[in-house]
């Protein structure tokens, strides 16, 4: 596994990229992001497949800063993030959580879940 510190800037930015209005509208960049079998716990409660849900439009824009980024290595080809996201449009705050697994030399992320919650004090 690459130094811990390179692999969690390497994670963040693959988060950060995911917020890009830029990526989340590329079906072929999520393509690169996102496993076959990606799914999500969506924070409005709505459940994501990748196969089912994400057409050529992609997945829609956004307005989101991240902060709060933590890694957590689970073994040497999977690790889960954790972080805050603030929604800018709607002032909603939530946590999230993503699994990230090495597919074919490259991280993938395979699962997201997103709870909304209160601001951080």
């Amino acid at each position: 596994m690459a130094s811990e510190f390179s692999l969690k800037e390497q994670l963040r930015q693959f988060e950060e990229k995911l917020l890009k209005p830029e990526i989340r509208t590329s079906q072929k960049e999520l393509n690169q992001l996102l496993a076959d079998n990606f799914f999500e716990f969506g924070s409005s409660g709505k459940v994501l497949y990748k196969d089912e849900r994400i057409g050529e439009e992609g997945i829609g824009e956004v307005k989101m800063t991240l902060s709060d980024f933590e890694i957590h290595p689970m073994s040497e080809e999977i690790v889960l993030t954790t972080y805050r996201i603030f929604n800018i449009v709607n002032k909603q705050h939530s946590l999230r959580s993503s699994i990230w697994k090495i597919t074919d030399g490259s991280w993938k992320m395979i699962f997201h879940q997103g709870t909304n919650t209160t601001p951080s004090l």
